[in-house]
């Protein structure tokens, strides 16, 4: 077998050594996250989910899988991707004096009590994000963190922590996909009722 080969199949046990290590703690807060989003959408809340580079792309991923659907019809749940309008993300780059607000000021705009602000960040201590988590539970919104091992920074300033059993980011964000795909197969199963 070539080097490659071997790096390849190490890595794929790594995913999945990584995913197999959920433990309980883990598992129930996947289960809590479910609940939060399901009473969010029963109450008439909303989801903002919010994360940079390749949790930007997750953030995304997870707003239109519940937006769209995940596997079956149902009713459109109201979440929203903040990383999506670049001509706002641009004019609060270049209005503020650090990237630090981007988020912030959207929650500011957006959110309300009840509704939940989801962060995404591998490493837990993305300073956009603490902010937006801040500004969240001033604004009395629920708040349910997906990140890595330590959940860094944001595990003080979340209801919810999701954070993966691994300090790589490759298999955390591996493992961030499952996890989303989790919360919107649960979600689903509970409004299609």
């Amino acid at each position: 077998m070539s080097e490659r080969l071997k790096q390849i199949n190490a890595r794929i046990a790594s995913s999945i050594a990584i995913k197999q290590a959920f433990g309980g703690d883990l598992k129930a807060n996947v289960s809590r996250a479910c609940d939060a989003i399901i009473e969010a959408h029963e109450a008439g809340k909303r989801v903002l989910v919010l994360g940079n580079g390749g949790s930007a792309c997750d953030a995304e991923h997870f707003a239109l899988e519940l937006v769209g659907r995940f596997l079956r019809k149902r009713d459109a749940l109201d979440v929203t991707a903040l990383t999506t309008n670049g001509a706002l993300l641009t004019c609060l780059d270049n209005d503020y004096p650090s990237q630090d607000m981007i988020f912030a000021r959207q929650i500011q705009a957006h959110a309300r009590p009840g509704d939940i602000v989801f962060a995404i960040s591998t490493s837990g201590n993305s300073p956009n994000v603490l902010e937006a988590l801040q500004e969240a539970k001033k604004r009395g919104a629920r708040t349910i963190g997906l990140t890595g091992e330590s959940g860094g920074k944001m595990a003080s300033l979340c209801d919810v922590l999701l954070n993966v059993p691994s300090t790589e980011t490759p298999r955390i964000q591996e493992s961030h996909v499952l996890i989303i795909h989790l919360i919107c197969e649960f979600v689903e199963a509970a409004i299609a009722e």
